[in-house]
């Protein structure tokens, strides 16, 4: 009952982060179900946006950025307790970091 209840417990900064992990699960969802169902039609907008060259500076520059943004934005955040913000940071810069390499793959390595 307890769990159902989490995102009423401090209710404005709960719940807000409650809609915003939600917001994240469906844009994620969203964008793995278009990935998947890229190989069934014409190349998309995306396809011929990331193809171009400039595209793999871009990605390169968001790389950089992302690893000067979290390896500072980490080492400010407190690492004892278990309230600590440092798990949640640590894990959207997992996925945002995986996210930035794979357009940057996609970039380099092309069709």
């Amino acid at each position: 009952m307890q769990l159902l209840l989490g995102p009423f417990s401090k209710f404005p900064e709960s719940f807000v982060a409650f809609l915003i992990a939600i917001a994240i699960a469906a844009a994620m969802v969203f964008i793995f179900m278009r990935a998947a169902s890229v190989a069934e039609g014409r190349p998309s907008a995306l396809r011929r946006m990331v193809k171009r060259p400039n595209t793999k500076i871009l990605f390169a520059l968001l790389f950089v950025g992302w690893a000067a943004v979290f390896g500072f934005g980490l080492l400010l955040v407190p690492h004892e307790g278990a309230s600590s913000p440092y798990g949640a940071l640590a894990l959207i810069a997992m996925f945002s970091g995986f996210f930035i390499m794979m357009g940057f793959l996609w970039a380099v390595i092309g069709d």
